[in-house]
């Protein structure tokens, strides 16, 4: 049986029920390129991680011909000639990203965001406020977002962030992209959803729960507690009350630190120039940092990684004295490392960043022996960096370095032409 209105909390408190949506922006990578060129709508168009990488988003029109995700990019243009294929621009995603999101946030105080294309909203209470029901509500967001940014997207609502997320899924094949699933509707909700499509199951956990029947979502939650808890755990147990209406994980605006932040793509040729591959990082490096300073954390740990034209990924990584996010002080470690890893006899096709090892920057523990004012300085500067992108675009401001000694020297160069 489906809770009611209320549910009892470890506690023994009696909590009220919440209303939760997830929204999701549909086809996202797709959507924010024809924001930037409207003659894209309608057409077959695949996002690609580069030029000889692979599908990473399609459009509708490209699902229907058929082609699946992860497809190699020689291939895809082989087979299905008549779609569109573009190389990814993750700077400009994220911008749109940032945008999207700060609309929810005038919408409702509470907001997680989920990734990129994803955040789940707390709308409890917001109907009396706005005066409209849920379903009206979710209209007025997406309509918002579609007049603010381009960019459609599908919303889910229930009283949990696991059942929000099962009637986004829902609201895609919907007409207006719109699924509310309420006390009702949350047993219908359930025998709808097959097993692996639940958030949390996915393929890896499906055969295992077939096999003991379980073949619907529904089916899920009709097992016992003791059952559950013996073969999933509490993360599973937690999962079943979560699926019945009862809100266990709650939505929050607590950002959690990533766990890796890393930045690569594909050679424009083929290289073993070592000059060549430390520009390209070094290109990556800033990606990397910025996305770091964005998300007010430094990092502990480096790594380098390099692909070779056969595809074969040699990486290795070091972890910092200190927590970092400037280029240069990642840059150093990061140089040795490809050093480390590179060949001349062997011929590449990529160079990558990986950062790992995260601490919020205001939680930083100074050394007693550290040079304080040499790392105010550098924080200042990557400061002025990003103001300076922010105001003029992204790399206006470049770095780069002279390859006459073992730690390089680095230089600033400001892109006048843009």
């Amino acid at each position: 049986m489906i809770n009611g209105d209320y549910y009892w909390s470890k506690r023994g408190q009696v909590l009220e029920q919440k209303y939760i949506a997830l929204i999701d922006c549909d086809c996202f990578f797709v959507s924010c390129e024809r924001t930037l060129n409207p003659d894209l709508n309608g057409k077959a168009v695949c996002v690609t991680s580069g030029e000889r990488g692979c599908v990473i988003a399609r459009s509708k029109e490209a699902k229907e011909m058929g082609i699946p995700m992860g497809h190699p990019l020689f291939m895809a243009k082989r087979d299905y000639p008549n779609c569109i294929y573009i190389c990814a621009n993750h700077a400009n995603y994220g911008e749109i990203s940032y945008r999207v999101m700060s609309i929810l946030r005038e919408f409702s105080p509470t907001v997680e965001v989920y990734s990129i294309d994803e955040a789940f909203v707390d709308l409890t209470g917001l109907a009396k406020l706005y005066k409209k029901n849920y379903y009206n509500l979710a209209q007025y967001i997406r309509e918002a977002i579609l007049d603010k940014t381009g960019i459609p997207v599908s919303i889910g609502i229930s009283r949990t962030k696991s059942l929000a997320k099962l009637a986004s899924d829902k609201s895609k094949s919907s007409d207006k992209h719109i699924c509310i699933a309420g006390r009702c509707g949350i047993s219908k909700l359930l025998k709808n959803t097959y097993i692996d499509e639940v958030w949390g199951i996915g393929r890896r956990l499906s055969p295992k729960l077939r096999g003991h029947g379980i073949k619907t979502a529904y089916d899920y939650v009709q097992k016992n507690d003791v059952w559950i808890k013996s073969h999933f755990g509490k993360v599973g147990l937690e999962l079943k009350y979560e699926l019945m209406g009862n809100l266990i994980n709650k939505v929050t605006n607590e950002r959690a630190l990533p766990k890796s932040i890393s930045d690569s793509r594909a050679f424009g040729e083929f290289s073993s120039d070592l000059n060549y591959i430390k520009n390209e990082l070094m290109i990556h490096i800033h990606a990397a940092c910025r996305k770091l300073r964005k998300s007010g954390c430094k990092c502990g740990t480096i790594g380098v990684m390099l692909r070779t034209k056969d595809f074969k990924v040699y990486y290795d990584k070091v972890n910092t004295e200190r927590q970092v996010n400037f280029e240069f002080e990642i840059s150093q470690e990061a140089f040795q490392l490809l050093e480390h890893l590179y060949n001349p006899q062997i011929i590449y096709r990529s160079v990558g960043i990986v950062l790992e090892n995260f601490h919020t920057a205001d939680c930083e523990q100074l050394g007693l022996f550290d040079e304080n004012q040499l790392n105010e300085k550098s924080e200042n500067l990557a400061k002025s960096i990003d103001k300076l992108e922010s105001k003029f675009g992204r790399n206006i401001v470049k770095t780069g370095f002279t390859n006459k000694e073992i730690a390089p020297k680095q230089e600033f160069i400001i892109n006048s032409s843009e």
